[in-house]
């Protein structure tokens, strides 16, 4: 049975040591980083499942690292710590490809369940059927065996798990508004925040990455309402 090994950055040398034992008592195993150098090598020598990356580093910002990280392809997932309180920085790091966040101060026992939603959502991911069929939409086809998006011309569409998540959550309910509590239920399960913004950060993701001529109308506002995909859906099973 695969053990899930936690790559922890922090570079208070106390909260690495209270995290590092706190997330073994847990069941998972740990390696530990204090500088953005460090984690670039943890995950080249190692198999890392998730980083828990804070923000403030020696070496540089836990942000900059995210957003190298996903432009090099990278889809371990993170989950930011930050001491910073304004919704704005935490947006940001939604927007360049966490998984998720954590302001300081925090409880341990809080980053463990969120650790263990992150990956039960990359587990359930994984575990989709191979034969649960493709999506097709304006000429996009999105196929949840691969997790893949492709546009009209056949070219793929990079997307973080958790935009991918949300597509999928419109294409099995086209035409339907639904509300920001709906899609983090959705998307994230119970661990969801009802003043969490990310579901408006990953909707402008999806609009700026659908952008074949119909970006502005795939995901309509509906005001006091939610979001609502306005386009013909069609599900094309695959054939045995």
């Amino acid at each position: 049975m695969h053990v899930p090994q936690i790559l922890v950055v922090d570079d208070d040398l106390e909260i690495r040591k209270l995290l590092a034992r706190y997330v073994q008592e847990q069941g998972f195993r740990v390696q530990l980083a204090s500088r953005c150098g460090e984690v670039r090598e943890r995950i080249v020598t190692n198999q890392i499942d998730l980083i828990v990356l804070d923000v403030m580093l020696p070496d540089g910002s836990g942000l900059d690292l995210c957003r190298d990280l996903r432009a090099m392809k990278s889809n371990i997932p993170i989950i930011l710590l930050t001491a910073l309180k304004e919704d704005i920085d935490r947006i940001i790091g939604l927007e360049i490809g966490a998984d998720d966040y954590l302001g300081k101060p925090f409880n341990p026992r809080e980053l463990v369940a969120r650790i263990r939603a992150v990956l039960r959502r990359g587990r359930n991911n994984r575990a989709t059927p191979d034969d649960a069929g493709r999506y097709v939409f304006e000429g996009f086809t999105a196929d949840p065996s691969t997790r893949s998006v492709t546009d009209p011309k056949g070219e793929d569409i990079e997307l973080t798990g958790a935009e991918f998540d949300l597509l999928v959550a419109f294409l099995d309910r086209p035409g339907r508004v639904l509300s920001r509590d709906q899609l983090l239920d959705l998307t994230r399960g119970r661990d969801g925040d009802v003043l969490d913004r990310s579901i408006d950060v990953l909707i402008s993701r999806l609009r700026r990455k659908l952008s074949e001529g119909v970006a502005a109308q795939l995901f309509k506002t509906v005001r006091n309402g939610g979001y609502q995909l306005a386009a013909k859906v069609v599900h094309v099973e695959e054939q045995r």
